[in-house]
């Protein structure tokens, strides 16, 4: 399966990243019920593992709190991949968002 990385920046304690995340989650989960199927998530400190199942596909990879930044792989498979681009920028864009960043401009 292809991997997609990306990384969210924050100026936020871990345990507030963290806690957002977690909050995230759940928040997802009861929005969009009808299509996502079991998530799977488990954190080992900073690090969260997770696995869901939507729209028939099943995504899994790993999230790292650091202080500064976020690191995000997913493993996407071969359908999904073809939207990494999208998809990608929906997570960035919800990371930032999520974690207080405002999107970098471009110019």
């Amino acid at each position: 399966m292809p991997n997609l990385t990306l990384s969210v920046p924050h100026n936020l304690t871990r345990a507030e990243v963290k806690r957002r995340i977690q909050e995230h989650i759940t928040s997802a989960q009861q929005q969009h019920g009808q299509m996502i199927g079991t998530v799977e998530q488990r954190w080992i400190g900073d690090r969260l593992d997770f696995a869901v199942v939507a729209v028939g596909q099943r995504i899994s990879g790993w999230a790292i709190i650091e202080d500064n930044v976020v690191r995000v792989e997913i493993e996407l498979p071969w359908m999904l991949s073809l939207l990494a681009g999208a998809v990608r920028q929906q997570i960035e864009h919800q990371g930032r968002q999520l974690l207080g960043q405002r999107p970098e401009s471009k110019t």
